[in-house]
């Protein structure tokens, strides 16, 4: 095991990427960057971090932000109740008067789990946490040719066992950060190249013609249809807005007015200007845009905001409500 994690870390000192939150112990940062890249590529976490890390440098900056500040600059990445549950977060680390350096006490903070507490544990602090993230798993079913799908309990518990088996006794953080980077990189999801993998003469999969198959899941996660139907009511300077507040996709962000119909079929009196198929990762969206012009300034109306055009950037908006205005 001892020679699979030296040529692992070998490999990342000559292949990493220079990032940020790389150069750093801060365990504030090296969060906030691991909630942003939950479901996000490096390419486009990398301006957001930095963005939100110049607006909110400290956790006591994003503890006394309000939600909506902090959606708005978490606009366009999706999975918004990352961003809510880290404001919470960063107000309990606030109240705690430091930020905990324990992997329990990490664990306890809203919207952590396992993954990002041995990250912020190892990374900051030097914990004996092995990382499992969707990357780790790759390389252990490949390097261990683990047949078990790796989202049942059985295939979980061998990942861990293995990447735990694997963790250098005082280099946690720089293991953990180049069996994820290897991952990224060269353990690739689709086609990877093993004749130049490091790790190709201890690759089980590879031996055993299993590289395309592995990792394998025991079941795809059903997909829902919704169709809304938004309304663009304006006098030409101004426009209407609603808050989501429900608990469902975008709580807290902004949108135009909205009917959610139960199928396709449903009509409206008048035409739509757009059609958009908005895809999420549990979701199908399929929105239909009405628009009308009326004679100003509008009139107030129930559950809404009149908002001038003008304005508009200031309020966090949904992807989908961002491209049916475009």
């Amino acid at each position: 095991m001892e020679d699979i994690s030296q040529t692992l870390m070998n490999w990342y000192d000559s292949n990493k990427r220079s990032l940020p939150w790389r150069e750093t112990s801060d365990p504030y940062a090296i969060w906030v960057s691991e909630i942003i890249l939950q479901q996000t590529r490096v390419a486009q976490g990398y301006d957001y971090f930095l963005r939100f890390m110049d607006a909110f440098p400290t956790v006591q900056a994003l503890a006394h932000a309000s939600e909506d500040e902090v959606l708005r600059l978490w606009q366009g990445l999706g999975y918004y109740s990352r961003a809510r549950n880290m404001h919470s977060a960063a107000r309990q680390i606030v109240s705690l008067g430091e930020f905990p350096s324990t992997f329990e006490r990490i664990l306890n903070l809203k919207g952590i789990g396992p993954y990002t507490a041995a990250a912020i544990g190892s990374f900051a602090f030097g914990l004996p946490c092995a990382v499992v993230d969707g990357n780790v798993c790759r390389v252990m079913s490949r390097l261990f040719a683990i047949e078990e799908p790796i989202d049942s309990k059985a295939g979980k518990r061998l990942v861990e066992q293995f990447a735990q088996s694997l963790l250098p006794e005082g280099q946690s953080a720089r293991y953990n950060q180049a069996v994820m980077e290897f991952g990224a990189l060269q353990c690739v999801p689709s086609s990877p190249d093993c004749s130049v993998c490091p790790l190709a003469d201890k690759c089980l999969a590879l031996a055993r013609g299993l590289v395309g198959v592995l990792p394998c899941k025991s079941h795809r996660t059903k997909v829902t249809d919704r169709f809304f139907h938004y309304f663009l009511i304006e006098d030409g300077e101004s426009l209407y807005l609603h808050k989501r507040d429900a608990d469902d996709i975008w709580r807290g962000l902004y949108e135009l007015p909205l009917k959610e119909v139960e199928s396709s079929d449903a009509e409206e009196e008048m035409l739509p200007v757009k059609s958009v198929r908005h895809v999420l990762s549990h979701q199908i969206i399929h929105a239909k845009l009405y628009h009308r012009v009326l004679p100003g300034p509008l009139p107030q109306r129930e559950g809404c905001i009149v908002v001038r055009r003008s304005e508009i950037d200031k309020y966090a908006l949904p992807r989908l409500v961002q491209i049916l205005l475009e």
